[in-house]
């Protein structure tokens, strides 16, 4: 592979990147898409300014910038859980300077296949847990659906309001080598992160606000408000003026920041399960002017935790009798229990034949393959090659249950093949993705450097009335060279995303 600068000499129009920048002598480019540099070396056009910007400043400036931020981030609280690091676990979120850069076109794409998506899987939600058709009909398997630790049989018959299940999503894209955005997973049950989108946002626009203003980037900071308002709207029947609490399961929760800033930013309460009472199966929330009702609960507490008495009875997270107040249809719960069934990592392997079983389209975000390793064959496959896929538990999150082959001991494989063997249903298996790499500011303050890192987006959705996605989302960094892992919790870090106006 020749280097940059060597690929830069051979290639027309080379006075278009400044690639003998000594910032940019650490950059390569190989087989995966490049958010910067197209596949001939030459920057595209939406990055030239943001090149060019970065490439101006003083080593001082850059470091005092970084500061800045990483200041900003400090006095905020803004920290994350890394767990099986020695040097401890709480951390300032690393953020990077670069924002990445999403075009008009590429949105408006990525746009209309959430809104399909989300709207079928809501669809199927509401079918599995009534009628059954898609059951019935034999595009998706009954035992694939009602094997799943997820599956409440509880939920069986219960109208939700508006027939939303799920409010608020967080969809995992990633681009693959020919440019085309590809879903990694769909989060339907308690999806984080969306508060790092917005203060990434909020620190990036006072440190760069002349880059900022130049660009005409869309607007996030309205996110709250939507969030609010796709609460207020599914309301139990007769609350006009619902009250809206968030519920956290408290301070030790790695996404704790999150819960506080969502609440304060939305003007609702912060509770906890010890601050909720069920009386007659409605809820109240205790005051210091007494008992107040609850209507709507966006949660942030797992189902398993969320009712001692509907589920884990060891649980001292929820609220005892919870799920019968909901039952009663007293009270709103967003996302609706249940709604881990279809994000299960089984599922979605199904998840392109659900949206051509309820809309009759054909899929605008194309799936990761994947094989199911309850299918005979395709578990033999996996158990053959397990140096060369990704192995999934299907019910974690977090980078968690998971084994990258290419980057695995022969131990470790031997380890997932005897889990593999033991409970197939638990694990699904896909290939190793050699997905998108973004710039960003590496090395030390004395000699930065621009280098590239793989990226992922996770936009975040709000289903309502109507179906709201913000222009942008949440994206993640593999801030160690060469790692495929941009989960928080396991040291990846984020950066702005800034979707443009044209």
């Amino acid at each position: 592979m020749p280097t940059n600068s060597e690929v830069r000499a051979q290639t027309p129009g080379a006075d278009r990147p400044r690639r003998k920048d000594p910032a940019l002598e650490e950059y390569f480019l190989d087989a995966a898409f490049d958010e910067m540099f197209d596949d001939q070396g030459v920057v595209r056009p939406h990055y030239e300014s943001l090149l060019s910007t970065f490439s101006k400043l003083p080593k001082e400036e850059l470091h005092r910038r970084k500061q800045s931020a990483d200041i900003s981030f400090l006095m905020q609280g803004i920290t994350f859980t890394v767990y099986g690091r020695d040097e401890g676990t709480e951390r300032i979120f690393p953020y990077d300077l670069l924002p990445r850069i999403i075009t008009a076109g590429e949105w408006e794409r990525i746009e209309k296949g959430l809104t399909q998506r989300i709207t079928a899987l809501n669809l199927f939600l509401r079918d599995v847990y009534n009628e059954g058709k898609i059951l019935a009909d034999g595009f998706v398997p009954r035992e694939i659906v009602y094997s799943c630790r997820h599956f409440r049989r509880e939920m069986r018959g219960l109208q939700v309001p508006r027939n939303v299940y799920i409010a608020v999503t967080g969809t995992d894209l990633l681009r693959l080598g020919n440019g085309e955005f590809v879903v990694l997973e769909d989060n339907l049950r308690v999806p984080s992160g969306v508060s790092y989108m917005l203060t990434c946002r909020r620190v990036m626009k006072r440190i760069f606000p002349q880059l900022f203003a130049k660009y005409g980037v869309r607007p996030i900071e309205h996110y709250t408000r939507v969030l609010l308002s796709t609460l207020r709207s599914l309301a139990p029947e007769g609350r006009p003026e619902p009250s809206i609490v968030l519920l956290t399961p408290g301070i030790y929760n790695s996404a704790y920041f999150e819960h506080t800033y969502l609440a304060r930013q939305m003007g609702i309460e912060l509770v906890e399960g010890r601050d909720l009472v069920i009386h007659d199966n409605v809820v109240y929330m205790r005051t210091t002017a007494g008992l107040k009702r609850v209507d709507v609960i966006y949660r942030r507490v797992d189902d398993d935790f969320i009712d001692p008495l509907a589920f884990r009875s060891d649980s001292i997270l929820g609220v005892a009798g919870l799920f019968n107040a909901y039952r009663a249809g007293n009270v709103t719960l967003a996302n609706a229990f249940g709604t881990g069934l279809a994000d299960d990592k089984a599922i979605y392997a199904y998840v392109p034949a659900i949206i051509r079983y309820y809309l009759g389209e054909e899929p605008l975000l194309q799936n990761v393959e994947t094989y199911l390793m309850t299918d005979p064959a395709q578990r033999q496959h996996t158990l053959q090659n397990l140096d060369k896929l990704v192995v999934k538990a299907v019910g974690e999150s977090g980078g968690y249950g998971m084994l990258i082959g290419p980057k695995s001991t022969q131990a470790q494989r031997d380890e997932f093949h005897a889990l593999i063997e033991a409970n197939p249903r638990n694990y699904i298996a896909q290939p190793t993705l050699d997905f998108s790499r973004a710039p960003c500011l590496m090395g030390s303050p004395d000699s930065p450097s621009i280098e590239p890192r793989h990226v992922d987006l996770r936009p975040y959705i709000l289903y309502g009335d109507k179906v709201t996605i913000v222009p942008g989302g949440l994206t993640r960094v593999a801030l160690p060279k060469g790692s495929l892992v941009v989960n928080s919790s396991q040291g990846g870090g984020s950066k702005d995303t800034w979707v443009l106006n044209d």
